[in-house]
């Protein structure tokens, strides 16, 4: 039995919580990981794992074997990597989850650094929901809102504001809304992923807040649907202002409300944990952090709104 192999199989399914999770993340079959399992428990004569059809859980003697192995993993790894080039020159495959409103923002980060770094792959995945980059096994995500899990490293890019926006021609057929208030009488379009549900958050220039329910005759996980919907006049759409700025500097979609404001969010660039970061996640964050620094029209489309504070 390789007792390096079966303890890395190990460590993997306790930290993704399944088989199949740890195989991916180490790049074996399920029936691999299994065996290297089964094996390390057969030369301990402990059970370390619990299984059920739905779950896998640690064992009161695997929680104290895996803290102790994961830690003597965790040495081996920074072992490597201080002796690595890996350190000192990217190289490898970059696994990047982005936001798929922002994918469009992130591309040019993606040319250069391929285009700086030749030993460099980049495997780049999109969609509206931040995931488990652990258990997904990504080196980094790209997010529009800072989660609250603590157990990622955060480094933020920039801060921004949602858009209340609508096409000329909706304010041509309705009144303009002059407050939130205004805006029960409006079609509002909602999208499903929004932190704040149909409970618009808005807050005048006093800093009063001036929240408000709104109902309308879409909903939808699809940002493409509420980009088509607003531009064909169907509706108010409260967006992240990076989705909607090319429609705003065309002049297909215009501001509303803007003497009111919602909660500053921010853009963060995550990874894992690691007391020694490699290269090419080092470098792919330094240039994130200077593409934002460069281009803020796509984050501030609109001049009335609010000053940001830059992180």
């Amino acid at each position: 039995m390789d007792r390096l192999a079966s303890i890395s199989a190990f460590v993997g399914v306790a930290e993704t919580g399944g088989f199949s999770a740890a195989a991916r993340r180490l790049g074996l079959s399920t029936t691999m990981v299994s065996n290297h399992v089964q094996a390390l428990e057969n030369a301990l004569g402990v059970r370390l794992l619990n299984r059920t059809t739905r779950r896998v859980s640690l064992t009161e003697v695997g929680r104290e074997y895996f803290e102790r192995c994961s830690q003597i993993l965790h040495e081996l790894d920074e072992a490597d990597a201080a002796a690595s080039a890996l350190q000192l020159t990217p190289r490898g495959l970059l696994r990047v989850y982005c936001h798929t409103g922002m994918a469009r923002y992130i591309a040019p980060v993606v040319t250069g650094f391929l285009t700086h770094n030749p030993e460099v792959s980049i495997d780049l995945r999109t969609g509206d929901v931040l995931i488990d980059l652990v258990q997904e096994g990504y080196d980094l995500a790209i997010s529009p809102v800072s989660p609250p899990d603590s157990t990622l490293v955060k480094r933020r890019l920039t801060g921004w504001r949602h858009v209340l926006c609508c096409t000329p021609a909706y304010l041509q057929a309705r009144p303009r809304p002059r407050c939130p208030a205004d805006l029960v009488h409006h079609n509002c379009l909602r999208y499903t992923h929004a932190l704040f549900g149909d409970d618009w958050p808005f807050f005048d220039a006093a800093g009063k807040s001036v929240p408000v329910r709104v109902s309308g005759n879409l909903i939808t996980t699809s940002i493409a649907t509420m980009r088509a919907v607003t531009v064909a006049g169907g509706g108010l759409w409260l967006s992240p202002p990076f989705i909607v700025a090319d429609l705003l500097a065309a002049g297909e979609l215009v501001a509303v409300l803007t003497d009111y404001h919602t909660p500053e969010m921010e853009i963060v660039a995550l990874h894992p944990h690691r007391r020694h970061m490699t290269a090419k996640v080092r470098g792919f964050i330094d240039m994130l952090v200077a593409r934002f620094a460069d281009e803020r029209s796509w984050v501030r489309p609109v001049d009335e709104q609010r000053p940001l504070t830059d992180g």
